[in-house]
């Protein structure tokens, strides 16, 4: 029996490879809203990407940021996240509410970056597990 070889998912690299693939869909859904007469839904679809992005660069530093400072305390490092979180919620909360309907498309582009970055991060998983023949 063959050992398993499993190959760790790079996060710095998902999140790379996430952004591009985002930033060429948001493109995409600007040039699609804008047939439809919507332009600026694409627009803000690209900064929900953007706000996801960043989000999770965020997310990476402060992960390493805690690996690294024992005497930081999970009381920080959660309220940070929950901090983050809750900007980005009420920006995109915002946007949702002041522009519509077009600001709505914040939270298609949140969705869509989180949909990447899982899908980015299960493919390298999915192929360890396939036998090999």
């Amino acid at each position: 029996m063959e050992p398993v070889v499993y190959t760790p998912v790079s996060a710095a690299a998902n999140l790379r490879r996430s952004a591009r693939i985002g930033g060429v869909l948001g493109v995409v859904a600007i040039v699609i809203t804008g047939l439809q007469g919507h332009p600026l839904m694409g627009l803000f679809g690209l900064v929900g990407i953007g706000l996801g992005a960043v989000n999770n660069l965020m997310l990476q530093r402060s992960v390493l940021a805690y690996a690294r400072d024992a005497a930081m305390s999970k009381k920080r490092f959660r309220n940070g996240v929950f901090g983050r979180l809750g900007g980005i919620t009420l920006v995109a909360i915002a946007m949702g509410l002041l522009i519509r309907p077009d600001g709505l498309g914040v939270f298609a582009g949140l969705a869509v970056f989180q949909i990447l970055m899982l899908v980015g991060a299960a493919v390298p998983v999915f192929r360890s597990l396939r036998p090999s023949s």
